[in-house]
């Protein structure tokens, strides 16, 4: 084989391996993220973190919803997903008092998805403390249990966090993804909800495959 042929040989593989890496479903993500400066820590040491940065009231959130689930699903065991409520105005709080709310009383299972529903299929605009009671009871949690945690410390110190971190994590809109504390994901960006959970799964591998190289 001549110095020339072997040439050739070795730049159709470079040209042609991402060609089938995407054929094969994978997605490239450069030019489709944000870097975010400095980079953020984790809450989950030891596995590459991605955050759901929503609101129960954004409508393109309940769009992209079906995406975010679809994707913890079939999560590798490497990643942890979190949640966290954005919180824009002052109305947007009540909604993150209720996320953190059935975070701590372990209902965010029975609760997530149905509050999304309630707002944009039912028309429940749900921004009221006694219409979020009604529902969580509704949902077996103790009416009890709800009112000692809705006004807790635990839940206000969350609530500051969220709006500490949002800033740290330059969200500017909802629904975003953070991946690691290192990259921004929007739909703008990636293309579309589908593409934007590819997008973070590449960038979460790609974390993944650094820790593992590191280690």
């Amino acid at each position: 084989m001549t110095f020339a042929y072997r040439i050739v040989a070795i730049l159709a593989v470079l040209v042609l391996a991402p060609v089938a890496a995407l054929a094969q479903g994978a997605i490239d993500p450069e030019g489709k993220y944000e870097l975010i400066q400095p980079p953020q820590p984790t809450d989950t040491p030891g596995k590459v973190e991605i955050v759901d940065v929503f609101w129960y009231g954004c409508p393109h959130c309940y769009s992209f919803l079906p995406y975010m689930e679809s994707f913890q699903e079939r999560a590798p065991d490497y990643v942890e997903v979190r949640r966290m409520p954005a919180i824009f105005r002052q109305n947007w709080e009540i909604h993150a008092r209720a996320y953190y709310t059935a975070l701590l009383l372990n209902a965010v299972e029975a609760t997530h998805r149905p509050l999304f529903e309630a707002i944009h299929e039912s028309q429940r605009p749900m921004d009221t403390r006694e219409s979020l009671r009604e529902f969580f009871v509704a949902r077996g949690v103790d009416g009890e249990a709800f009112d000692k945690t809705f006004d807790s410390f635990a839940v206000e110190t969350m609530l500051r966090k969220s709006q500490v971190m949002q800033g740290r994590y330059g969200v500017r809109g909802t629904p975003s993804v953070i991946v690691n504390g290192k990259y921004r994901v929007s739909a703008s960006l990636a293309g579309g909800y589908e593409q934007m959970m590819q997008v973070a799964e590449a960038l979460a591998a790609r974390e993944h495959k650094a820790k593992v190289a590191a280690n």
